[in-house]
Order: structure tokens, then sequence, then C-alpha cells
């Protein structure tokens, strides 16, 4: 195994770990959709989607939409691994009243998570909103180049 790949192992291995570290401390959340998808999303965060940690609502980023809500726990890993303001500590305060790391994704709690999702379709009928807005606002706005 090359060093990338063996440090990319790694990576996903730390999802898998934190998304099990908090369910099992919550004693309560869904950890086969984050575990099963811990590698495909390691991969798009870190090799394909365009985004800020620094600029969370930056008008040209990518947006992932988590359409299943109940594995937020994958999302709040990768906010938390890839450098978003979500500290180590809201992650043990995982489905725990008062914290930012609910059960499903609530848009307004963090920066990084763009949409509140729970029902299964509700984070797709989200996505496709977005981007007809975006596909709109860049067919009006959009200069060469940019």
């Amino acid at each position: 195994m090359s060093e990338q790949a063996s440090l990319d192992q790694r990576c996903i291995n730390t999802i898998r770990f934190l998304v099990a570290d908090a369910i099992q401390k919550a004693k309560s959340g869904h950890p086969g959709m984050p575990m099963g998808a811990a590698a495909m999303a390691y991969v798009l965060w870190t090799k394909h989607l365009k985004h800020s940690p620094e600029d969370p609502v930056w008008v040209d980023r990518d947006r992932f939409i988590l359409s299943a809500g109940h594995g937020s726990m994958l999302l709040y890993a990768l906010l938390h691994l890839t450098g978003y303001d979500l500290p180590l500590s809201e992650l043990k305060t995982f489905r725990q009243w008062g914290s930012k790391t609910a059960g499903h994704p609530e848009g307004h709690l963090l920066p990084g998570v763009e949409v509140t999702t729970g029902p299964l379709g509700q984070g797709i009928s989200n996505a496709v909103g977005m981007a007809l807005a975006e596909a709109h606002l860049a067919a009006r706005y959009n200069r060469p180049g940019h």
C-alpha cells in the first residue's frame, strides 16, 4: 500500500471511530450509514468538493446535502476533520439536549451544514431547489472565468 493510500485509509478509519465513539457515548444514533459511507464521503470532501472552512457561506462553494439526516454523525465528523468550527467537545455531546450536534443536521446550528434534513427524501428536494437557484443565479450573474 502506498503512503498516500495508507494515509487515506487512516483518515477514513478516523471518521469511522469518531462516528462509533459519538453514537456509543450517546447510546443513540444510526451507525450504519456513516460507517458505510465514510470512504465515499472522505474522497468527496477532500478531493472534489469546493468548500472553505474559513468562509462556510462562500457563494461559489459546492453544497453537500446529507439527505439521510439520521446519518448526521458522518457530516459532523467531516466538518470536524476538515477544519470547520466544530470542536471535539461538541462531537462528545452528540444527540444531547442543547447540543449543536443533533440527531439530524440542523442548518442554523453549525457552519457547513447547508440545510436541515430529517425525513427521507427531504434532502433531495432541498438539493434540487438549491441547484435550480444556483443555475438561475449563474445564468444571470456569472461572467467568463467565474
